[in-house]
């Protein structure tokens, strides 16, 4: 027989400051996005205003003396400080200071360029694929809540263009990472949109789902119609190469087969690769780099560019109002008029401080990303990259990886050399023959002049590639250089072949 009794259980469980979510949001905002992204704010918020705001941010010290100490953000970028955005410090943001501390509310200045000139460096350059999937949102008819998911979906599109996560992990993750709970039924709703976005195929859940919606959303014709349904109803049989028995069962001559076969061979089997093609060429925006490496006394530095990112302060008048509200009898309607002042002051001191950290966050990492690879950064040779991976830069920084992946997202540096989105500098490594570890970026380019420089009226086998990098000094797998050939967009031999 069970008896009833209590039993006392001790469990760790994950929750976000406000600020953390903020800054979790503001990492993957190049500078151009997060001046929207503050624009935004100061039309949803009246107790966020623009300007340096000394007297409002008096005002407010005043107004909140009967609140303990709490969290003091430090002034300046501190290269030994270890504050990572997106771990679970024991932060108490909802006190404030008290009379005889400052708050540092606003934005500082030393993350300005130097010169007005610098501030914002508007340079000619291909639109991304995840902000030309982001600007189709805005064709649809998804609401603004819808349209952040969407925006966040986007971001779990892999480099080939997949959405590889099935909805209930998207579901999981959503609740996770943005506090956001929705059901399966939306999350697939959301995903079927972006499904119809271009490049054809983008976010599909494998090759087989790719293909087909290729073939859908071309002109209709029997070949089509024929090579849509070997990719339906025999894609296994395909992929193997079991034409004979294909034939067979579909009850088609080999002229029809092989029409169909010639419409298949020609689709993109990597959606994302599409972007770069002559259709997205023609494309361009213009790119504010959020960082610039300068030179200074012969030695490199950072300045983040902070652009048209304007000074923020907190309001004067409606800390003024909180204090009057105070000193009013304390009726239901005070009280409720009090609580919606406090939850605006609230919410501006957090934007405002998930900026700084932000800033300070993107600081370091590029600070780090500047001194791992400073011989590139000097003299503008890929062969001077090291292999280098998040991790490399997590280690150094004392952030999470996650955090790192965040900040190298969507952002540029501008350099002597030119413009280069971070994940530029990011590679892995290998061994080559003498036994130096070398980055896969120096392979890659060194794979790709030898298959420039082939005969195409011959060209070159992936076991032939094999020995050319071996004499190289490059001992690499001929599944290796199929994996670097299909990264760098270069179809098969056969396929490269011309008359």
């Amino acid at each position: 027989m069970q008896k009833a009794g209590l039993q006392q259980t001790l469990t760790q469980t994950t929750k976000l400051s406000p600020t953390q979510i903020q800054v979790i949001r503001m990492l993957e905002l190049p500078s151009i996005e997060l001046g929207q992204r503050i624009n935004e704010e100061l039309q949803e918020n009246p107790a966020l205003e623009e300007g340096l705001g000394d007297e409002g941010m008096k005002g407010l010290e005043d107004n909140f003396d009967e609140f303990d100490d709490g969290y003091m953000p430090d002034d300046g970028y501190d290269e030994g400080r270890q504050r990572d955005p997106l771990q679970n410090e024991d932060f108490n943001y909802e006190q404030y200071v008290s009379d005889d501390e400052t708050p540092s509310y606003m934005l500082h200045q030393q993350y300005n360029a130097p010169d007005e000139d610098r501030r914002e460096v508007p340079i000619i350059g291909g639109s991304s694929l995840i902000e030309e999937l982001k600007s189709q949102i805005y064709l649809t008819n998804m609401t603004k809540p819808q349209r952040h998911i969407a925006k966040w979906v986007l971001g779990n599109i892999d480099d080939d263009g997949y959405l590889r996560r099935t909805t209930e992990q998207l579901v999981d993750d959503l609740s996770f990472q943005e506090q956001i709970s929705i059901t399966d039924e939306e999350m697939e709703d959301i995903v079927k949109q972006i499904k119809q976005f271009d490049p054809p195929g983008i976010a599909s859940a494998n090759l087989q789902e790719c293909l087909l919606t290729q073939l859908k959303r071309k002109p209709q014709n029997e070949a089509i119609e024929l090579a849509q349904a070997v990719l339906t109803d025999h894609f296994d049989a395909f992929s193997k190469h079991h034409f004979d028995k294909i034939k067979q069962r579909l009850g088609c001559t080999d002229e029809e087969f092989q029409a169909a076969v010639q419409e298949i061979v020609h689709l993109n089997q990597k959606p994302a690769n599409a972007f770069t093609g002559s259709v997205y060429e023609t494309q361009r925006e213009t790119i504010i780099p959020d960082f610039t490496i300068e030179e200074r006394d012969e030695e490199l530095f950072v300045v983040l560019n902070t652009g048209d990112i304007p000074e923020l302060h907190v309001s004067r008048d409606y800390s003024e109002m909180l204090a009057d509200y105070s000193a009013m009898p304390q009726t239901p309607q005070n009280k409720q008029a009090a609580q919606f002042i406090r939850s605006k002051l609230d919410a501006a001191k957090w934007f405002i401080d998930a900026i700084q950290q932000r800033n300070e966050t993107l600081m370091k990492t590029m600070t780090a990303i500047l001194k791992f690879q400073y011989d590139f950064f000097l003299d503008g040779e890929e062969t001077s990259l090291k292999p280098m991976i998040l991790q490399d830069i997590a280690d150094r920084t004392g952030y999470d990886v996650s955090t790192i992946s965040r900040v190298s997202n969507s952002k540029y540096v501008q350099t002597r050399y030119g413009i280069y989105p971070l994940k530029y500098f990011f590679s892995e490594s290998m061994t080559n023959a003498e036994g130096d570890e070398i980055s896969t970026r120096e392979i890659k380019k060194i794979l790709q002049e030898v298959i420039d420089g082939e005969d195409k009226r011959s060209p070159l086998t992936d076991e032939q590639l094999v020995t050319i990098l071996g004499e190289h000094g490059y001992p690499i797998a001929r599944r290796t250089i199929a994996k670097y050939r299909d990264l760098l967009g270069i179809p098969v031999a056969r396929l490269r072949k011309t008359v």
